[in-house]
């Protein structure tokens, strides 16, 4: 059974009832010759005690998929890349507004890369797929969705599902998914893509998912299960009751400008309604209290146009920026709005230090790396401390795509850069106050960034056709509303998108106006930085290394490595540097203050053919019964005979009554030979 769906100049071409049977659902999809197997299946029963939708969408990367065998000792795919993570991040994200409430069945979808064709990306492949298997089981999703990449040619005009050679030579990475209705999900990076564009784009990633999402509903109308029944539970019995007494009050409770504050009120009312109450009661009262927090969040927002800190709809919150916060760090970033503080740090490094990816894609390298880390104590609470959760690797992948438009090019900063956003303390928006504060660390590191980047978080509150924008949303308006909309730029246009939904979707009218909204606050933004910090420092730290570069012969990079790497390991260790070699003859040198130059200065005169009557100061390195051999240049040695150890040709009886090893001495050069052999003669000192 398949089914074929145009989408710009290619189809994604969707199978099922070939592989994977047993699955609740399962599809092959295809895009190119890049092919995803994916599957849907839950457990028989809800699983107990469960208050939220137990949902876990997982990427499965094979090698064998690019015809690659993994790197390192255990030739097995180990934990999911980066990549895998990002896109089950991707995927779910669109998927979990689709599934009713009180749903506590549990649900996996699996997607399984089984072909990467170095050409098309596997990420919108992963959602289409799950969506089709999801539609053709028996689970109980409101409707299929679509998505789409969109991106842009050098004459502007929009490219649907690019390849990797045309996103590279694009300024806009956009990923769209929704329902034919709407648009739930926005993932983009874009350098300095100006709103109208943006959604123009979006407009037309509607479109052709609107196709794809119907193209499914039929397909799975025809082929897929009956779904489950699933009854709605009863309406909580304290809730009429609880609602009648305490709405107003809880209303009252949730405005205030101090998270703690909220917390203490709204918990000193669930205390005081469950003391002395039976576990089950107690349990019951407090699951009607939060459903109360939630009428009166909407209430106040809806009817009342009133925000629980009591700022404008439009108004960010006091916002405070520092630079250079920390000794010898190589740069340093401090951002605070409201009560959510990130500092960013930069380490600058040589090349040969950026990283290297073992991945499906073609991409084999990167030499800007953004890491988040969300301790527990952030929001005033215990947990583990370990490797980084999901959100923490995607947060991080957002803030590091929103900044690298703005990273100066490897010929024009020869570095490789890794900043770590350590949030302090959170209450909404960390991510784009970790892209505020790592701006700050970059200019304070001296590095040329094309422009500041700054990000805010918008918000949304929407009930039927009467809606709220909120800029700069706190916790509570993104836990308890519709939308996360953040988006980070410059002053001329955007750099990263990234939505997520809670309600079935919103139009692309909606969101132009959010993106509108989001660029007056972007701009604020970067004002209260331009006071902090108004342009990147005119050199890096003392404390980072300089970087000198330098092109060599590719014939002579043998030359400069050695044998077993014993030249090049010698000039690291005589000047204290480290030395990377480029396939095409360029050579990266970093160490502290001068002595990186000094070694590219020895690195040249390494390359520099030896001539007759060139006079060198060299060491000796080795003496015998016939002569003295000098290094001239690291790598290339001479031969002084026995008979030119002494001015005017006085006899020598031994050599190491002239010299011995390790001595420095002033030589000519006689003669090169037909074999490249150099023959020196002893100058005065």
């Amino acid at each position: 059974m398949r089914l074929e769906i145009p989408v710009g100049e290619r189809s994604i071409v969707l199978e099922t009832g070939k592989l994977a049977r047993q699955a609740g659902g399962s599809v092959t999809a295809q895009l190119g010759d890049t092919v995803m197997l994916s599957t849907s299946t839950r457990s028989s029963a809800p699983r107990p005690g469960a208050t939220f939708l137990p949902l876990s969408v997982d990427i499965e990367e094979r090698m064998s998929a690019a015809g690659k065998i993994p790197g390192g000792f255990i030739k097995r795919e180990g934990r999911p890349s980066e990549k895998a993570i990002l896109t089950s991040r991707l995927t779910d994200r669109p998927l979990r507004p689709l599934f009713p409430k009180n749903y506590h069945y549990e649900i996996q979808v699996v997607g399984t890369v089984l072909a990467a064709d170095q050409d098309t990306p596997y990420d919108t492949v992963s959602m289409v797929g799950g969506s089709a298997a999801l539609a053709l089981s028996d689970i109980p999703v409101a409707a299929p969705i679509g998505a789409v990449r969109v991106g842009r040619n050098l004459d502007g005009g929009f490219i649907l599902n690019p390849t990797y050679d045309q996103i590279a030579e694009s300024d806009l990475d956009l990923v769209v998914a929704g329902t034919k209705e709407a648009i739930t999900m926005v993932e983009a990076g874009a350098n300095e893509v100006p709103e109208d564009v943006m959604v123009e784009a979006l407009q037309l990633a509607q479109e052709n998912i609107r196709a794809q999402a119907e193209a499914i509903e039929g397909w799975a109308a025809e082929h897929g299960q009956p779904k489950q029944e699933f009854e709605t539970p009863e309406e909580n019995p304290f809730l009429a009751d609880l609602r009648g007494q305490y709405l107003d009050r809880i209303k009252e409770d949730i405005v205030q400008t101090d998270r703690r504050a909220r917390r203490d009120a709204l918990g000193g009312l669930r205390d005081e309604l469950i003391e002395g109450r039976e576990e089950e009661d107690a349990a019951q009262i407090s699951a009607a209290l939060y459903t109360l927090e939630k009428e009166a969040f909407r209430k106040l927002y809806i009817e009342d146009r009133k925000r629980t800190d009591l700022r404008a709809m439009d108004e960010i919150r006091p916002t405070s920026a520092e630079a250079g916060v920390l000794p010898r760090v190589h740069g340093t970033g401090l951002f605070t709005r409201g009560e959510t503080q990130v500092l960013s740090s930069l380490a600058l490094a040589d090349l040969g230090l950026a990283q290297r990816l073992d991945t499906l894609e073609p991409q084999t390298g990167k030499r800007y790396m953004h890491h988040y880390n969300f301790p527990p104590y952030s929001t005033g609470e215990t947990g583990r401390l370990g490797t980084p959760r999901r959100r923490e690797i995607g947060h991080g992948a957002l803030a590091e795509r929103a900044l690298v438009p703005v990273i100066p090019d490897e010929d024009t900063f020869p570095y490789a850069l890794r900043i770590i956003s350590e949030v302090l303390e959170s209450n909404g928006s960390s991510s784009m106050a970790s892209v505020c504060g790592s701006t700050l660390s970059l200019m304070d590191g001296g590095v040329p960034i094309k422009a500041p980047v700054a990000g805010v978080a918008m918000g949304l509150v929407k009930e039927g056709d009467d809606y709220v924008v909120l800029t700069d949303i706190q916790g509570l308006e993104d836990h308890m509303g519709d939308m996360d909309f953040k988006v980070a730029g410059t002053r001329d246009g955007i750099t990263a998108l990234q939505m997520d939904m809670k309600i079935t979707g919103v139009s692309a009218e909606l969101l132009k106006e959010a993106l509108g909204q989001a660029k007056n606050g972007r701009l604020e933004i970067l004002d209260i930085m331009r006071e902090a910090i108004a342009e990147p420092r005119p050199e890096v730290s003392d404390y980072a290394p300089r970087v000198e570069v330098l092109k060599i012969p590719k014939d002579k990079i043998g030359m400069l490595i050695g044998p077993g790497g014993k030249t090049i390991n010698a000039l690291q260790e005589q000047f204290g540097v480290n030395i990377s070699v480029e396939d095409d003859g360029t050579v990266f040198v970093a160490g502290e203050g001068m002595v990186s130059k000094d070694a590219a200065g020895a690195i040249n005169a390494m390359m520099k053919d030896v001539e007759a009557g060139e006079i060198y100061t060299g060491k000796v390195v080795k003496t015998t019964n016939f002569g003295a051999f000098v290094e001239l240049t690291p790598g290339r040695d001479g031969l002084v005979h026995i008979s030119r150890l002494a001015p005017g040709k006085q006899r020598v009886e031994r050599v190491e009554d002239v010299v011995t090893e390790g001595d420095t001495i002033k030589v000519r050069v006689l003669e090169i030979d037909k074999q490249n052999r150099i023959s020196l003669e002893k100058l005065e000192a």
